[in-house]
């Protein structure tokens, strides 16, 4: 059972946290349309408006996945060159693990029945002096929520879009979430620490909407398509977590790799 003083603390935090929950961020304005797109009921943590894919849309087998970009502006105009490197890298990870288990892959636009377009949009960083002592608190606080101070909560904006070979929107998505004070987003040293970690759900949330009603994911063959960035379940950030009780990116992140071996394990 939590203390008194524990209680306390959680019914200051929980307004917070709930009002921290829904962060709409403003369209970017650099996907095909906006149009169709709707507000997704029922996401607590974050904000969703999506288009998805029509079950009368064409057949799709094999599908080419566009690196991810940056939009620069003010939202994402503080981010040094090594952090918009970091961060771009487990976007094309993470959309690449999740795209993979619904579709083939190809390089190759000739052979292409579709093509994935991702944008980050807002970054907003995480404070490591608060984050320093969340996860100090998070000893004396135990149980399967943490509490993270306000001002060092980070956050993610992204979109995303499908596009058939004539440049037609099939599915659509516009997607904002911020680290709040009461939850499960773990605290990090790195200002991109709460960015990085809604990377998965957000890639998550695109291949949902890009994939239609009644189609399950599938298993990945032994020959990963994805394998330049490394392997899907990286155990050695779950460890650095229990220890620390951090987030920490150069353990839980994408593989970096040259160049030249990535292009020997690109898909074809």
């Amino acid at each position: 059972r939590l203390s008194v003083p524990v209680k306390r603390l959680l019914i200051v935090l929980l307004p917070l946290s709930l009002a921290a929950c829904a962060t709409a961020g403003r369209p970017s304005g650099q996907l095909s349309s906006y149009e169709r797109l709707t507000p997704r009921e029922g996401a607590l943590r974050t904000h969703v408006s999506r288009l998805k894919i029509s079950p009368q849309a064409p057949r799709i087998t094999r599908v080419l996945i566009e690196p991810a970009r940056i939009v620069d502006g003010p939202r994402t105009a503080w981010l040094t060159a090594e952090e918009r490197t970091a961060l771009l890298r487990e976007m094309d990870a993470q959309v690449c693990f999740e795209i993979s288990e619904r579709y083939d892959l190809t390089y190759s636009p000739t052979d292409a029945d579709a093509r994935v377009r991702t944008l980050i949009t807002r970054v907003r960083p995480t404070g490591k002096f608060g984050s320093a002592a969340a996860a100090a608190a998070g000893f004396f606080i135990p149980g399967p929520l943490g509490v993270r101070l306000p001002g060092a909560l980070g956050g993610l904006g992204a979109e995303a879009e499908m596009v058939d070979p004539k440049g037609r929107q099939l599915a659509a998505l516009v997607w904002n979430r911020n680290a709040t004070t009461l939850g499960t987003d773990d605290p990090s040293l790195s200002r991109l620490g709460d960015a990085l970690q809604f990377v998965e759900p957000f890639a998550d949330a695109t291949a949902a909407a890009m994939t239609p009603e009644g189609v399950k994911s599938r298993r990945i063959a032994d020959d990963d398509p994805c394998a330049q960035f490394g392997a899907r379940f990286r155990p050695e950030g779950w460890a650095a977590k229990f220890a620390t009780g951090l987030y920490v990116p150069q353990m839980s992140g994408a593989r970096a790799v040259p160049a030249a071996d990535a292009a020997e394990r690109t898909p074809n």
